[in-house]
């Protein structure tokens, strides 16, 4: 009996260590704006968050010796409805951490949630408010302040996107991390939703995010490549010519505005992977993309080859 307790103590232990090392609230206690302070929990079912009640980040940090200094923001993927948080969230972290980059999987909330004021700011807010958190505790963490960037999958990666373009400040909230910039220093976009004014844009996200019967207003603030401007941080994307979950297109407009701002972009459209690429197990060609974005990554003075750290 002794034996078997030891046993599934141990199994839990390793659980919560492979799942993430920390998880970071990024909002003070009783203080998290945007929101009704309902009292409702999170919610979590088949690998999938449905809600979100206490925003934060699962930190995964290298080892002291690999560590590259540099931080990214994971923003889930799941059409602004729930956060794929294991194959867009903790398995990308850990592959950052094989490069000595530290990972935060953001849990974010999502603007179906009945806890928030003004839904389409939830996400953003949250995001904001995470780079902020990793700056503020840049040092104790070993991280450049200057390092800092953000990832995204489907609707993460509009979040992501979103993070990089919109240039307004919704997650100051006059304390000390205000003082930090809330804009990432470089992104990373995968199969990304990124339109939400034409043809092209994914109906799921657009109605999760900005609800039913949006103004127009509301559909061209969100349509991200109108706000591309020459000082939107670089970016590397990923797409597959063959989803037919969210059209390409989105990821080709937004590399369309960037050349035209002159912003330094990667941009990779494979032939297959539809609207499923994943870290690993893609057919064909889009098995390269890791290694294009760690190339980009090492290209772009963000990481070193931990061989010439």
């Amino acid at each position: 009996m002794k034996k078997k307790l030891f046993t599934t103590t141990a199994i839990l232990i390793f659980c919560r260590i492979v799942i993430a090392q920390n998880f970071i609230p990024i909002w003070p206690s009783g203080h998290i704006p945007n929101s009704k302070h309902l009292k409702l929990t999170d919610s979590i079912a088949n690998e999938r968050v449905y809600r979100v009640m206490l925003p934060g980040m699962y930190a995964f940090f290298p080892g002291k010796q690999e560590n590259q200094g540099a931080a990214v923001v994971i923003c889930p993927g799941g059409g602004y409805e729930r956060l794929a948080y294991v194959i867009s969230g903790l398995q990308l972290a850990k592959w950052f951490n094989t490069m000595g980059i530290t990972a935060f999987v953001l849990n974010y909330r999502l603007p179906n949630s009945p806890d928030l004021i003004t839904r389409q700011n939830g996400p953003l807010m949250d995001a904001q408010r995470a780079i902020r958190f990793i700056r503020a505790n840049a040092n104790k963490w070993g991280i450049d302040p200057e390092k800092v960037g953000i990832m995204g999958s489907s609707s993460g990666g509009h979040l992501a996107a979103s993070a990089g373009v919109i240039n307004e400040d919704i997650s100051a909230i006059k304390d000390s991390l205000d003082n930090y910039s809330y804009k990432p220093d470089f992104t990373i976009l995968v199969s990304p939703v990124i339109d939400m004014s034409t043809p092209y844009a994914h109906a799921g996200s657009v109605r999760n995010l900005l609800g039913p019967n949006a103004p127009d207003s509301l559909l061209k603030k969100f349509s991200l490549q109108l706000h591309v401007t020459p000082t939107t941080p670089p970016c590397f994307i990923t797409d597959a010519i063959n989803d037919k979950t969210v059209n390409p297109m989105n990821s080709l407009l937004f590399y369309e505005a960037l050349l035209k701002n002159k912003v330094v972009v990667s941009f990779h459209a494979f032939p297959q992977g539809k609207h499923s690429i994943a870290l690993r197990n893609n057919p064909g060609s889009t098995q390269l993309w890791t290694a294009l974005c760690e190339a980009w990554l090492n290209e772009m003075g963000i990481i070193k080859p931990l061989n010439q750290k």
